[in-house]
């Protein structure tokens, strides 16, 4: 891998190098944090997680051939070379920079409370119209997944389009100086992970620390219809570019009209110009995030051709707003996660479907204190909505359906304590004609569910 040296790694990670001079020329052929990844001429770094401590698999893993370890222990006297660091877990970021100033590619980095994913990959989809780009893929956005993305970039990459989760302080920033951003863009202040960071704001605090690691010359493009980033001023001399609804903002849509389950119609207005456009996913949020693709494309210096061409040809991705047509339903695979505002987004995505609406819901994770309340919302959005069943799975999740009932819904309402509990049942629940919507937090599983709708 390009620059990764033990030598430069060790000064990297201000670690002590044991083992043979000799070798401090080498370059790693990879960098993993799994040992069943590993293999000759890698470098294993050894990350202790809540349940196993992988310095207990250095051993196997330099048997299998792997070029050098990371560890924070003194391994003593050893036949293989390591790399003895304070945290292993701030030393796979450090290798990730170095790995990353190693190339010259601009970096569009994403945060927000919801839509991270959907937004991460519009934007993919529209840059893809001009450059080579490079994602994040699955969920590998956390301080080890975004190492592990970075380790990912190849020469030939013009754009790196990097997805940024955090749920506690101090996290943003670790991600940041590793990504170091030419584009910063965040899509909402919600209320996931309060339960770490307290209040909106604190979440904006804490979100709005990538703009410290930002590239000289840099953009920041805000959702202007979020009331928090809305009053986002000037940072470091740069103004924030704004997408949104309202033609107060830089980047905004018109004539917004539901195409039902095939997506919405609209106009997109850029400072270059507009152009109309077919979304291809249902949903008003999936509108706001093809503004977001349009505002980082207008940025990066493409025509409005290629804009539309890039959110026209979306690609679906499972569990994520992925519409499923099958004989005899229609299914809503949103099953990846959850929280309130996503929640409500995929009901109103189910009210724009022709026949009977089911949802399949599942607790959401990370709420906090007030988790009963905001399920219990949930419900009460529900009895406003055009569903016809509910269908909810968990303990947390009756409350779900306690907000259907106490606001004297005619909604018809099933419980099952667990997965495995609602799919035998599934067959008689589910009508031919149903739109099905599936989602929860993924701990849940509930991709499995989806599986099992597809095979009615």
């Amino acid at each position: 891998m390009k620059n990764l040296t033990i030598e430069n790694m060790t000064k990297a990670c201000r670690g002590i190098y044991h083992g043979s001079d000799s070798l401090l020329g080498r370059e790693a052929a990879h960098v993993v944090i799994d040992s069943r990844k590993a293999g000759p001429g890698d470098v294993f770094v050894a990350i202790k997680g809540e349940r196993v401590d992988g310095h207990s698999f250095i051993p196997g893993v330099m048997e299998k051939g792997a070029l050098c370890a990371v560890s924070e222990q003194d391994l003593g006297e050893t036949a293989f070379p390591y790399i003895q660091v304070e945290s292993t877990a701030q030393a796979l970021l450090d290798i990730a920079k170095l790995y990353r100033d190693s190339f010259d590619v601009k970096v569009v980095g994403i945060s927000g409370s919801v839509g991270k994913t959907s937004t991460k990959e519009m934007i993919a989809s529209v840059l893809s119209q001009k450059y080579n780009v490079h994602k994040t893929q699955g969920n590998l956005n956390s301080e080890s997944g975004l190492p592990l993305t970075v380790f990912d970039l190849k020469e030939e990459n013009e754009v790196s389009v990097l997805e940024m989760g955090i749920n506690h302080f101090g996290e943003m920033r670790k991600l940041s100086t590793v990504a170091q951003p030419d584009v910063c863009v965040i899509t909402n202040i919600g209320v996931a992970h309060l339960e770490f960071l307290k209040t909106q704001e604190g979440i904006m605090q804490e979100k709005t620390q990538m703009f410290q690691d930002m590239k000289p010359g840099g953009s920041i493009v805000l959702n202007g219809d979020d009331p928090l980033l809305s009053t986002i001023g000037p940072v470091k001399g740069v103004t924030p570019l704004f997408y949104g609804t309202s033609p107060d903002c830089d980047v905004y849509a018109s004539d917004v009209q539901s195409q039902g389950l095939k997506g919405s119609s609209c106009v997109i207005h850029t400072p270059a110009g507009e152009f109309s456009c077919l979304v291809p996913t249902p949903g008003s949020h999936m509108v706001s995030n093809a503004l977001a693709g349009a505002a980082v494309g207008y940025v990066l210096g493409l025509d409005s051709r290629q804009i539309k061409d890039g959110i026209e040809n979306l690609p679906f991705m499972a569990g994520r707003n992925n519409i499923i047509q099958t004989d005899r339903i229609i299914i809503l695979d949103d099953c990846y996660n959850a929280n309130p505002v996503s929640m409500k987004a995929a009901i109103d995505v189910l009210d724009l479907g022709i026949g009977r609406r089911v949802a399949i819901l599942g607790k959401m994770g990370e709420l906090g204190s007030n988790e009963k309340e905001l399920h219990y919302e949930v419900g009460a959005y529900l009895a406003a909505s055009e569903t016809d069943v509910v269908i909810a799975v968990d303990e947390l999740a009756r409350e779900i359906i306690r907000g259907i009932e106490d606001a004297g819904s005619h909604i018809e309402t099933h419980w099952f304590a667990t997965r495995e509990e609602l799919i035998p049942h599934l067959g008689d629940l589910i009508q031919k004609g149903d739109n099905v919507l599936v989602k929860a937090s993924n701990s849940l599983g509930f991709s499995g569910i989806v599986q099992a709708l597809r095979e009615l």
